[in-house]
């Protein structure tokens, strides 16, 4: 007897798709049978078609409670998460006041996140100058790694490490290292412009490449994990494969924005597009996608990075002055299934890169699969369904989106977190620390 079965014609284990019943007591999966074998259980359902995936895995998302608040906050974040079938966020260690940059502050974010969070957290650990010294107590505490800007943050209070700051970090904790990596000497502070191109201009690939390179030998010198976040500029992937061949311990992420939106079809003045590094050409995306599909980019994940309305300046359309962020949390699944398939990728692809891989990224085996003894953190996405995104539908604080009228495939028709279905109602969600 156990307390829930789900069926699918098409639910996605590993690397295969195929008609199953998975088996659920409690908050784990116990088995994986047959479509139509009888199972007795307490409760059961027939999806038919409609896929059944493992809950995604975001490695990337700035929440920002506590102090910013208003950009964003824990209680919308993991609502609309959980509305584009993402069951585990790990948080970044800024914009929120106080950053993550210790085990107090570690404390802080762990309070204003309880009772809030429909699903579940964890967080980074944030290196600045002059905290090497925090970081073995904050990893003891129980982040899954460490965030540092090579370049300008955009917020004071997290200030950017030198190469040999860098280095005196990764020295300083056998840990995982997340890298921001643009090259503040590469970089051209923009005039006031609503053209897009000139704000790409002011982040050119050279910048992603120095600062990749400087990463690579701070994991070389080191033999530290480093992990380059939100790979723009595909241009530097030969640097990352010829140091992973040597056996320097690197790997990349992108994201939906840097996959799907093409430089040359941002219209002046929409400020919406704006990241950092930036969107750039659909070619560069497409070396991107062979990256991804080759194995040398690892994951997919958002950089969901939103601040509130006036903040993108959509009133004077200016790109110098607008925040750098995309906030997409919601809208990353269906995004990248509505690319992939079009590039001829199966759905299991898009399992790969969104759940298990960044699941593996940050030591999380009980997430992004559908295995017995997984935690059943599942989605049930209709891969053929479409529709036209509404910023008025989105749950995240503010309906800012790049992606406003696109019409996508895939929509999510329901969501559990470890065997019970994800409301709007109820903040079900656990705070997560790293495990080991």
């Amino acid at each position: 007897m156990v307390d829930l079965v789900l069926r699918s014609r098409r639910v996605l284990t590993g690397d295969d798709e195929r008609p199953a019943a998975v088996a659920i007591t409690g908050e784990k999966i116990v088995a994986v049978v047959g479509y139509q074998d009888p199972v007795e259980a307490g409760a059961e359902h027939d999806l038919g078609d409609t896929a059944l995936l493992p809950g995604l895995v975001d490695t990337h998302v700035h929440v920002n409670e506590p102090g910013r608040t208003e950009w964003e906050g824990f209680a919308t974040a993991t609502r609309a998460a959980a509305a584009g079938g993402v069951t585990t966020i790990i948080d970044m260690p800024l914009n929120s006041l106080p950053p993550t940059v210790d085990a107090g502050a570690l404390r802080v974010k762990q309070r204003a996140a309880t009772g809030q969070i429909h699903i579940d957290v964890g967080f980074w650990g944030g290196v600045v100058p002059g905290n090497a010294g925090e970081l073995t107590a904050l990893h003891d505490a129980g982040v899954f790694g460490f965030k540092a800007f090579l370049a300008d943050s955009g917020v004071p209070e997290f200030p950017p490490v030198s190469p040999a700051e860098l280095t005196a970090a990764l020295t300083a904790v056998d840990a995982l290292f997340v890298v921001h990596a643009e090259d503040p000497a590469h970089l051209v502070t923009p005039a006031a412009s609503t053209a897009y191109a000139d704000f790409l201009a002011s982040r050119p690939a050279a910048a992603e490449h120095a600062a990749i390179a400087t990463a690579i030998d701070a994991s070389r010198a080191t033999g530290r994990r480093v992990h380059i976040l939100h790979l723009s500029a595909a241009a530097a992937l030969p640097l990352i494969s010829a140091a992973r061949a040597e056996g320097v311990r690197v790997t990349a992420e992108t994201c939906p924005h840097y996959l799907t939106l093409d430089a040359r079809h941002i219209p002046d003045g929409a400020t919406e597009y704006k990241c950092c590094p930036p969107i750039r050409d659909a070619a560069n995306a497409d070396a991107l996608w062979r990256a991804l599909a080759d194995g040398l980019i690892t994951c997919v994940v958002s950089d969901h990075s939103p601040c509130t309305p006036e903040l993108k300046r959509r009133d004077t359309g200016d790109f110098a002055a607008a925040w750098g962020g995309i906030a997409s949390v919601q809208l990353g699944l269906p995004v990248i299934w509505t690319a992939a398939r079009e590039r001829g990728h199966r759905l299991g692809d898009v399992v790969e890169w969104m759940a298990r891989r960044p699941a593996d990224l940050v030591g999380l085996p009980a997430k992004g699969r559908i295995a017995p003894g997984a935690d059943a953190d599942l989605v049930a996405f209709d891969p053929e369904a479409t529709f036209t995104v509404d910023p008025r539908r989105l749950h995240h604080r503010h309906p800012v989106t790049p992606y406003a009228g696109k019409v996508l495939h895939g929509v999510v028709r329901a969501t559990w977190l470890r065997g019970r279905s994800v409301t709007a109602e109820e903040a079900g969600g656990r705070l997560l620390t790293r495990e080991g």
